[in-house]
């Protein structure tokens, strides 16, 4: 199992970089908060800075690794991530909201990823109920410190997949 911490501001509108650091002590990457426009970070103001919502993780030489944004049309909400390299594409949404607890899956159209989400534990990834990651974070002294565990076993690797998601979906949410 590899882990990877990093910690983020209280504030959720906050754009600088954070890196990521792996198990050695070592930055893995960095991600931040991107606004396209200034327009659009002043009207997010307005929404809690919960509406335009976009993550980018580079690697340590600053080359954009995976990106996330939120995407909302016709009264649907889904976010949506890119595997830079490849322009693999991942949907990201939530089934069953209308039952109360809204489950939230990934899919890039063949891999299914749940996404078991926890506010106060650990959230797990799971492929047909087989944990293959989990993210943690933890509320100290006006930040956020996180833990990210991918284990051995997971057909993603990428850090970057697992942070640009959680940082959307988990620390900042619908």
């Amino acid at each position: 199992m590899k882990t990877y911490t990093y910690s983020q501001p209280e504030a959720i509108e906050y754009t600088g970089d954070v890196p990521v650091i792996d198990e050695n002590g070592q930055a893995v990457a960095s991600y931040k908060r991107i606004y396209d426009s200034s327009l659009k970070k002043t009207f997010d103001k307005m929404f809690d800075f919960r509406y335009f919502l976009k993550f980018e993780v580079y690697d340590p030489q600053e080359n954009r690794l995976f990106s996330v944004k939120k995407i909302s049309r016709r009264g649907k909400l889904w976010f949506e991530g890119v595997e830079v390299s490849t322009k693999k594409k991942y949907m990201i949404s939530y089934e069953n909201w209308r039952l109360g607890i809204p489950t939230l899956y990934i899919s890039d159209g063949t891999l299914k990823i749940e996404l078991d989400k926890e506010l106060e534990d650990w959230s797990r990834f799971l492929v047909d109920q087989e944990e293959i990651a989990k993210w943690k974070a933890d509320y100290i002294d006006g930040a956020f410190f996180m833990t990210l565990h991918i284990h051995d076993s997971s057909p993603i690797q990428q850090p970057a997949f697992f942070i640009a998601i959680c940082q959307a979906t988990l620390f900042v949410g619908a």
